[in-house]
């Protein structure tokens, strides 16, 4: 059998079984693909050139065992390699955190290609912030996009924490990236430039119609309450005070657009185009988040 064989047939029992997918691909030859790739032990990019490669019993063997593995247990490929990829950049990954996927990674890295994100930044944007930073890949994807700023990554959660700790030593930013505990901005005292930000968004209802693939991930990275709103709020409240002048908030909210506006009609929000399109991610400038906190009449 060769290897393009093996990974059409895995894509096939992946399709059969009906799992979900999201935490790296977002399709059964992809995800079968990669999960074959590893248990073989060829980088991800190596189907190309190894397509016509005949694969050994025992190879096949393993890699066969590893999609059952996925299979039966629905658990993400992510955490099952012990790796993932955002943006071409990999990062460790197990159970303590979220699966590091946003849409924010790709203005981060597409900054300069696109001008998207770049247009509301400066050449003195110097300090940035990720807020909620779980497996810390955002910041480490924005420290290697702008060579020049530094880069405070934020969690509530000390298992995430962990894991942001390992992936920015793996990537040799621990310089240039500080890893901080806070509860939101309650144990920050710094001021940014740039502040990124994909929290938990997810509401109440569409929790309980998780996949199962999700349910493996910490629900504190996940939910947002009943309008998805929660964490939301206390963001779009505490972030002026934490922003230089002139800076910007860039906030993933997923798929609730819809509560978004309706929790916050007065907030003039800019939003970002994406691979995903242009409901998922929103900039917010300082003023704009300054002229909400205003009371309705009150002189600017």
């Amino acid at each position: 059998m060769t290897l393009i064989d093996l990974i059409s047939a895995q894509s096939a029992r992946l399709r059969q079984a009906g799992v979900s997918f999201g935490h790296g691909t977002t399709n059964a030859f992809d995800e079968a693909a990669w999960l074959v790739l590893w248990s073989l032990g060829l980088d991800l990019d190596a189907l190309e050139a190894r397509a016509n490669n005949e694969i050994g019993a025992e190879q096949q063997a393993k890699a066969e065992a590893l999609v059952t593995r996925r299979i039966e247990t629905r658990l993400p490929a992510a955490y099952l390699t012990r790796e993932a990829w955002l943006q071409n950049v990999p990062f460790y990954i197990d159970e303590r955190s979220i699966v590091p996927r946003s849409f924010i990674a790709e203005l981060l890295a597409d900054g300069e290609q696109t001008g998207i994100l770049d247009a509301w930044l400066s050449d003195q944007t110097r300090h940035v912030l990720d807020l909620c930073t779980g497996n810390g890949s955002l910041a480490v994807i924005a420290a290697m996009a702008y060579p020049e700023i530094s880069v405070d990554a934020a969690d509530i959660d000390d298992a995430a924490l962990e894991i942001a700790r390992i992936n920015v030593e793996r990537h040799q930013m621990d310089k240039r990236i500080r890893v901080l505990k806070s509860d939101l901005f309650e144990q920050i005292d710094g001021r940014y430039d740039l502040i990124v930000c994909n929290p938990p968004y997810v509401n109440s209802q569409s929790m309980t119609e998780l996949p199962a693939e999700y349910r493996y991930e910490p629900t504190l990275a996940l939910a947002g309450g009943d309008d998805g709103m929660d964490l939301v709020r206390r963001i779009i409240d505490g972030a002026p005070a934490r922003l230089n002048d002139g800076g910007v908030l860039v906030l993933e909210i997923g798929n609730e657009r819809g509560f978004f506006e309706q929790a916050f009609p007065r907030l003039e929000a800019a939003w970002l185009e994406t691979s995903a399109g242009d409901d998922q991610v929103l900039l917010l400038t300082k003023d704009a988040l300054q002229r909400r906190a205003k009371p309705a009449g009150a002189r600017r």
